[in-house]
């Protein structure tokens, strides 16, 4: 069955980027876009959408606001959270409203169109997403936002520190082992540490192993 998409995100060049992705995925037949909550509610009165990708920072009705509202009156639509934010306790709050999926925007294409046809098959989606395993969440943005890493980043951090090379990281993570080599020359770039062992100390130093 082809699948209709709809993504509902305030900032325009991000979604055209989005759409020329998922317009590449064959079983797409519908791909548009809403600027904020009540446009996206707007549209799913009008027609049916199988995925909504869900932007979580919108003006005029966010995206919290929003799931409630598609999972109560449009329960047939899967959602999948696309958003830069990755704190636990979110990712706890969104699973508990019901979204079927849960993106970070520095996701890659790749990752991208896996996870919409994961969902649109009935499944889910939370790989890579930090988890309580990590240092505390009130302690997460003062960290992401001293060394300039992504959480993504963080991820891949703590599967290096685990000993696990960037074939098997990509694996675990389903992303391909260039990816992971890309995002490990980023985090050795950014922290200025260019060996493993060096980048499994800074691991546990700052306790997010």
């Amino acid at each position: 069955m082809p699948i209709k998409i709809i993504i509902a995100d305030d900032h325009p060049m991000l979604v055209d980027g989005i759409l020329g992705v998922i317009r590449e995925i064959p079983d797409v037949s519908v791909a548009e876009s809403a600027s904020n909550g009540r446009q996206l509610i707007s549209r799913l009165r009008q027609t049916h959408f199988d995925i909504v990708l869900l932007d979580l920072n919108m003006p005029q009705m966010d995206g919290i606001e929003t799931l409630k509202i598609v999972r109560r009156d449009f329960n047939a639509t899967k959602v999948i959270i696309f958003t830069s934010y990755g704190q636990p306790e979110l990712l706890r709050e969104i699973k508990k409203l019901g979204a079927e999926g849960y993106l970070i925007k520095d996701c890659t294409s790749v990752e991208l169109k896996e996870a919409i046809i994961a969902v649109a098959k009935g499944g889910k989606w939370f790989r890579g997403i930090l988890s309580d395993t990590l240092m505390p969440s009130f302690q997460l943005d003062d960290f992401l936002k001293k060394y300039q890493i992504t959480p993504r980043e963080v991820e891949i951090l703590r599967h290096i520190a685990e000993g696990l090379t960037s074939k098997e990281i990509g694996e675990k993570l389903f992303i391909s082992e260039f990816t992971i080599n890309a995002h490990r020359r980023n985090i050795c770039r950014k922290l200025n540490i260019y060996t493993s062992v060096g980048l499994v100390n800074f691991v546990r130093k700052n306790r997010i192993l």
